[in-house]
C-alpha cells in the first residue's frame, strides 16, 4: 500500500485499542491502574491518555467512579489466551523511582534487563498510602487494579509486608523481612555489617562510638542498630564505653540536630558510624560549620556506598556491594515463583565489602 493510502492512526486511539486488548486478556482485574502508573506504562502523556480513557468509557469498557479511578465494567473477549500479567513483576515503592538513590536505581535498572531476557517485565508502583499503619484499603484496590505474578517490596514497612504475607500473594521483598513476616527476602547482612563496623571502629582505638540511624522501622536499620550494640559490647576493649545510638528522619535538619546533640555531650565521640550513604554528606557538613575534620577531628564511616562518594576527600571508609550481583539474586526467586516453584531458599544475605577509605583515623 503507498504511503499516501495508509490510513493515520492517532497515539490516543493506539492507546485505546492497547488498554482494550489488556482488558480483553484480563491484564487488569476490577480496576485499571491510575493515570500516572498507565502513563509510564505505555509512555504517553496524560492529556494523551485521558482521551484514550474517554473513548473506553464511550464504548461501556470502563466507567469512572469518583475518587476512585476507572472501574471496568464490559472485559471483553479475549480470555482463552493467559494475560501478559502472568508475566509481570510488580514492584511496590513509598517513593518514586526518580527519588531513590542511585544504588537503588542501578539494581533495579539491572533487574529489569534480567527479568526481560527471561521473558517477564518490571512495572513500578509508588505511594506511602501502601506502607502507611494501615495499608489495607489501599494495597486492596492496586492488586485489584493490577495483575501480576510476583509482588517485589523494595523500602517496605512492617504493615505492608504482613499484608502481602497474610493473603499469601507472590511476594519478594528486597531488603530485610521484619521479625513474624514469612517472605521470600534478599539483602545485605546488616547485623555482620554493622558489627564489623564497631569492631573497626574500637579496634582503631576510639573508645567512645556511635551509630546514627533512621527512625524509619525499616528491618534494615533495626538489624543495624543490633549489630552495632552487640559489636560495641562484645569487644574485648575492655575500656569501651558503652554503645551510643541517636536517630533520624533522613532530613538534613534532624540529621544536624543529632550531630549537634553528640558533639554537645561532655565527652562526646570521636568516630561515628552513619546508616545512609547519603547522611553522610550532611554529617561531614555539619561537622564543617563546626569547623571539625574528617578524619582528625572525627572519624566518619558509611555503613551504604554510593558512586558519589568516591568523589569525597578523603575518601569515606565505607562498606560496598556491587548493585548488579543484588540484582541477579533478586532474580532467583523471583525466576522461581514465575515458573510456579516454591522459593528456596527463603532468604538471602549479602556480605558487602569493606572499603577502608580514608575517613577513618587510627587513634595512637
Amino acid at each position: 500500500m503507498p504511503p499516501s493510502s495508509r490510513r493515520f492512526i492517532s497515539l490516543p486511539v493506539q492507546v485505546a485499542d492497547a488498554l482494550r486488548q489488556g482488558i480483553g486478556q484480563g491484564a487488569w482485574k476490577e480496576w485499571l491502574p491510575g493515570e500516572r502508573a498507565l502513563g509510564e506504562t505505555f509512555q504517553v502523556s496524560r492529556k494523551t491518555l485521558r482521551k484514550a480513557l474517554a473513548q473506553l468509557r464511550e464504548e461501556g469498557i470502563v466507567r469512572a467512579e469518583h475518587g476512585l479511578g476507572n472501574r471496568i465494567v464490559a472485559p471483553g473477549a479475549g480470555r482463552a489466551r493467559k494475560a501478559d500479567a502472568e508475566r509481570i513483576v510488580a514492584l511496590l515503592t513509598p517513593d518514586p523511582i526518580e527519588h531513590m538513590r542511585p544504588h537503588t536505581l542501578l539494581w533495579i535498572n539491572r533487574l529489569k534487563s534480567l527479568l526481560i531476557e527471561n521473558g517477564a517485565k518490571l512495572l513500578a508502583f509508588d505511594g506511602h498510602k501502601y506502607f502507611g499503619r494501615q495499608p489495607g484499603n489501599a494495597l486492596k484496590k492496586l492488586v485489584a487494579q493490577q495483575s501480576a505474578s510476583c509482588w517485589l517490596l523494595a523500602n517496605s514497612t512492617k504493615t505492608a509486608q504482613r499484608w502481602f504475607c497474610e493473603r499469601k500473594l507472590p511476594c519478594v521483598v528486597a531488603g530485610s523481612c521484619h521479625t513474624g513476616i514469612d517472605l521470600p527476602y534478599v539483602d545485605l547482612d546488616h547485623y555482620a555489617l554493622c558489627r564489623h563496623a564497631a569492631g573497626v571502629l574500637l579496634a582503631a582505638g576510639h573508645v567512645r562510638v556511635a551509630l546514627l540511624n533512621g527512625c524509619s522501622g525499616r528491618a534494615g536499620d533495626m538489624e543495624s542498630e543490633a549489630g552495632f550494640v552487640a559489636g560495641v559490647r562484645e569487644s574485648r576493649r575492655t575500656a569501651a564505653a558503652p554503645p551510643l545510638v541517636l536517630y533520624h528522619d533522613h532530613s538534613a535538619t534532624s540529621l544536624a540536630r543529632a550531630v549537634t546533640r553528640l558533639l554537645d555531650m561532655p565527652d562526646p565521640p570521636t568516630a561515628v558510624l552513619v546508616s545512609n550513604s547519603a547522611s553522610y554528606l550532611t554529617v561531614v557538613s555539619v561537622l564543617a560549620q563546626r569547623g571539625l575534620r574528617v578524619p582528625a577531628d572525627m572519624s566518619v564511616v558509611s555503613r551504604d556506598d554510593e558512586p558519589f562518594l568516591s568523589f569525597l576527600l578523603p575518601t569515606p571508609s565505607r562498606y560496598t556491594a556491587n548493585p548488579h550481583v543484588f540484582a541477579k539474586k533478586i532474580l532467583k526467586p523471583l525466576k522461581q515463583i514465575l515458573h510456579g516453584e516454591s522459593v528456596s531458599p527463603r532468604s538471602t544475605r549479602i556480605i558487602p565489602d569493606y572499603n577502608k577509605g580514608g575517613s577513618l583515623r587510627v587513634v595512637k
